[in-house]
């Protein structure tokens, strides 16, 4: 592997970065985005049956904060009523959709870079694949400067090539997974936002009912 680094040239650098990088971005999105740490099953039942009498104490509230998202947008909703009883609807919905906001930025975190490399990758190996074209010209120019050397020198003209064909090939190497992988968290995002959304509506309702 590291012979075919060296055989690509120093514009191969740029795109092993951005394979490490995209590397511990879809580690780290599929560490964070697991169903228990975003949106557990259960979790909105217990939250509604542990409050069907009155609003949870204080230290239940933070429990249900530190356990999920989804949790921490429930634990607005209570810590909204407790400050507030007479908090009107709006507002509530206002304070849920507040906390369901800063719980989308979570989980779209990366995204954005890892969509960046998936895009970039091919243009850096495009760029490989240039410098690779100029080595070979140069290599051609410099044969005496004779139009009729088409041989021109063959080790730089074996070098261009391989600097050229290695480079686009690792481009898009760094940038197909990177793609897939990108589509693969934005869909899985959209839908942990679709199911936080429903539970906060019918949160919003059954918190409707202790506020009357």
């Amino acid at each position: 592997m590291f012979s075919i680094i060296q055989a690509a040239g120093w514009p191969i650098w740029p795109l092993v970065a951005c394979s490490i990088l995209a590397l511990a971005l879809v580690i780290e999105r599929f560490t964070s985005l697991k169903t228990p740490k975003v949106a557990p099953p259960k979790l909105l039942d217990e939250a509604i049956t542990v409050s069907r009498a009155a609003v949870p104490s204080p230290d239940v509230v933070s429990q249900l904060e530190q356990n999920s998202l989804l949790g921490e947008v429930l634990a607005s909703g209570f810590r909204a009523l407790n400050s507030n009883p007479r908090i009107s609807e709006e507002d509530l919905r206002s304070t849920l959709e507040g906390a369901g906001r800063q719980a989308a930025h979570k989980l779209e975190r990366y995204l954005a870079a890892l969509a960046t490399i998936a895009s970039a990758a091919p243009l850096l190996g495009l760029l490989g694949t240039v410098i690779g074209m100029i080595e070979i010209f140069g290599s051609q120019a410099g044969a005496g400067g004779a139009s009729n050397a088409p041989g021109g020198n063959p080790a730089q003209l074996a070098q261009g090539i391989s600097i050229a064909l290695y480079n686009t090939a690792f481009g898009l190497m760094v940038a197909i997974p990177s793609l897939i992988f990108w589509r693969y968290f934005r869909a899985r995002v959209d839908g942990y936002l679709l199911t936080m959304e429903l539970a906060a509506e019918r949160f919003v309702r059954h918190l409707n009912t202790l506020r009357k």
